[in-house]
């Protein structure tokens, strides 16, 4: 496999496995404008931290250093649920909801919004020698950048900004209850803790 294959493969895993993350940084960058938090930083470093330790924790999965119980990474949903949920509650009729508030928290939600990242990343990164890996590694980090400066400019548009300032009391919270969702129940929890009750 050649390096221009290989970018491009890195290209369609990236956005296939990241597609909705746009939707989670438009929606920061959207309150980030309105209540200051998290600042534009934060979600870029974030988003860089949170895919980062995905990365990691594929590889060293890849690697058979560590094994993940499959359909419990998708209890991670339970955070943007309860991030969604404090916002909900929290926030005054006119003040922008604060679903995330720093770097760590846009880590926390990209990891619990990529839990099923780990098993598309896993395969692919047992294929790649090291070339090829840093090839992967090096669209990623253009990717993410693309990602967020997407994510800005929506997060910017007129009608995106409107809506927010609409419905942003229970949008940007349902976004984030929507997402955790999900993530649980196409992971398998569901099913899971019906099979472990019965």
């Amino acid at each position: 496999m050649d390096l221009l294959s290989t970018a491009v493969g890195a290209a369609v895993v990236f956005a296939g496995t990241d597609i909705d993350d746009i939707i989670v940084l438009t929606v920061l960058f959207v309150t980030a404008r309105r209540g200051g938090r998290p600042r534009p930083g934060q979600i870029v470093a974030g988003q860089y931290l949170g895919i980062g330790a995905l990365v990691v924790a594929s590889a060293v999965v890849a690697a058979g250093l560590l094994v993940v119980p499959d359909p419990w990474t998708g209890l991670l949903g339970l955070l943007p649920i309860g991030l969604g949920v404090r916002a909900l509650i929290g926030a005054d009729d006119d003040e922008a909801p604060e679903v995330v508030g720093g770097t760590l928290g846009v880590a926390g939600v990209t990891i619990a919004n990529g839990a099923d990242n780990i098993a598309v990343y896993v395969p692919v990164f047992r294929a790649l020698g090291p070339a090829q890996t840093g090839v992967f590694l090096l669209v990623f980090v253009v990717l993410i950048a693309l990602w967020c400066a997407t994510a800005a400019w929506l997060g910017g548009h007129p009608r995106v900004v409107r809506l927010v300032e609409r419905a942003g009391r229970w949008l940007v919270p349902a976004v984030f209850i929507l997402i955790g969702l999900v993530i649980l129940i196409s992971s398998g929890v569901p099913a899971r803790l019906v099979d472990l009750a019965g």
